[in-house]
């Protein structure tokens, strides 16, 4: 790998990462038509995801402040709290850590990626229907039986290919929410579950990292980072004026190219 392949896998990692276009069909296609493989690419895709989750929780660091403070108050009204971001991890958590080395060594498949890629889409059309009742304009209006409801479709994202911000945006719109009020806490959500299985794949990955990597690695990282910052925020603008089905209309057009260029 050099310096130019790292700010490509950074820059893609952080358009994808939080947008429901599935991130990992787009770093394994990247890899592809990069040329690069191996144990060491796969330690370096964990690494550059981390600049993303570091870039998400910069911009709503204000709302994780005012969750911690407030973390004993949880009966007042119109204020998202610790007990919706426990309700909505559990899930994922659960069924992450209980299936962890199954997903690792059986789901990170081409085909597998594809599935996901086409279903996840499928399940955005579904979820963006016209005249949907929404009872949670903001996040601050969801409730706990929506928040627990959408950890149930973040599980989704353990297949590869399925995008958790697509699968857990989509589930929110199923469940009643707006789509700013499911792209805002899909957000809030991913950050602490995105950083913490990081942190145990990079941990398990440990023997791989190489002080000559470095350099590489801080690269991506970086531009993960800066990428991610400016592609969230630009979606998080967007949101209220840009159909969610485009995507999964993206997601059908990337799913025929990894075909072509991955599957062969």
């Amino acid at each position: 790998m050099d310096i130019i392949s790292a700010i490509i896998m950074g820059i893609v990692e952080g358009l994808t990462e939080f947008l429901p276009v599935s991130s990992t069909g787009h770093m394994i296609m990247t890899a592809e038509l990069l040329n690069l493989s191996g144990d060491k690419i796969k330690t370096f895709e964990i690494v550059v995801q981390l600049g993303a989750v570091l870039a998400v929780a910069l911009i709503y660091w204000k709302k994780y402040m005012q969750i911690l403070r407030h973390w004993r108050d949880i009966k007042t009204a119109n204020r998202l709290n610790m007990i919706h971001l426990i309700l909505a991890m559990i899930p994922a958590v659960v069924i992450g850590l209980a299936l962890h080395s199954v997903i690792k060594e059986h789901l990170f498949g081409s085909s597998t990626v594809l599935v996901g890629l086409i279903v996840g889409g499928i399940l955005i059309l579904i979820a963006d229907r016209p005249k949907r009742k929404v009872n949670a304009e903001t996040m601050d209006n969801i409730s706990y039986k929506q928040a627990f409801g959408i950890g149930l479709f973040q599980c989704l994202a353990l297949w590869p290919g399925f995008s958790r911000s697509g699968s857990t945006i989509a589930g929110g719109m199923l469940l009643g929410t707006s789509q700013k009020a499911a792209a805002d806490f899909t957000f809030l959500v991913s950050v602490p579950i995105m950083f913490a299985a990081s942190a145990l794949d990079l941990y398990k990955s440990r023997e791989l990292l190489a002080a000559e990597d470095i350099g590489f690695f801080l690269t991506g990282l970086a531009a993960s980072f800066i990428v991610g910052l400016i592609a969230v925020v630009t979606f998080l603008k967007l949101i209220k004026r840009l159909r969610l089905s485009w995507f999964a209309y993206y997601r059908f057009a990337i799913a025929i190219l990894f075909f072509f260029f991955v599957i062969k």
